[in-house]
């Protein structure tokens, strides 16, 4: 399989540091996002570490190779978020959505919120399930999906490299089929921009055209935390 990606990131409308890093790597078939917290000179140092990690490896024979090496690296992350989270008094972590491609099939592993969503044959697929309280809410049947969308504990998350001694990354496989569309992206878009408003952006245009028009979507709708997207497409 080949596959061409085009990513952007941009700080919103309210935060002066982005703290969202991003790798897209098309060459390697590797694509990551991922989302910082603890503030400034913490939450970006966290998310570029992560992808500064994974854009060290290179391609592998096979995708459980790929699978392997990356969750190494991501685990080796963990390590040193937990020494400089002890040196500084703080917690200093990052969400990471990672997608792995190889021959005629794609891994994606995440650890947080943020998310990977899959476009074939017109529908709209979330692939990921955000480590957060409000699916926790979800699944326990205490909101509904459509609650969520706004809930004021929009921000908790259950789960990110560097904020436990131990990292559980979620790991899983998928087929890839010619004219998939693969959309890697922080909370900053998903939070105000609807699954059925990504769906349509989804369609119709190129690559650019749809990064920046979700981008844009996301600005328009008040874009009170960074906002990144990594699009990848398989082509014929």
């Amino acid at each position: 399989m080949r596959w061409h990606s085009v990513a952007l990131t941009d700080v919103g409308l309210v935060r002066q540091v982005n703290e969202d890093s991003l790798l897209d790597r098309p060459d390697a078939g590797i694509w990551a996002v991922a989302d910082g917290m603890g503030g400034h000179s913490a939450g970006d140092v966290a998310s570029e570490m992560i992808v500064s990690a994974l854009a060290r490896l290179k391609p592998a024979a096979n995708l459980s190779l790929l699978v392997e090496f990356a969750e190494h690296q991501l685990l080796a992350v963990n390590e040193r978020l937990q020494a400089l989270s002890r040196e500084r008094r703080q917690v200093i972590g990052s969400t990471v959505v990672s997608l792995l491609a190889c021959d005629s099939h794609a891994a994606f592993l995440w650890a947080g919120d943020s998310r990977l969503y899959r476009m074939s044959m017109g529908e709209l697929e979330r692939l990921t399930t955000d480590h957060s309280k409000v699916e926790e809410y979800v699944k326990h049947g205490i909101i509904t999906r459509e609650e969520a969308h706004n809930h004021p504990d929009g921000n908790l998350i259950t789960r990110a490299v560097g904020a436990a001694e131990q990292l559980f990354l979620d790991c899983n496989i998928v087929e890839l089929n010619e004219g998939d569309r693969f959309l890697l992206c922080s909370d900053g878009l998903d939070k105000h921009v609807h699954e059925r408003e990504i769906a349509t952006a989804m369609v119709g245009a190129d690559l650019p055209t749809t990064a920046r028009r979700l981008v844009d979507m996301a600005l328009a709708a008040g874009a009170t935390d960074n906002v990144t997207v990594c699009l990848v497409e398989v082509l014929p």
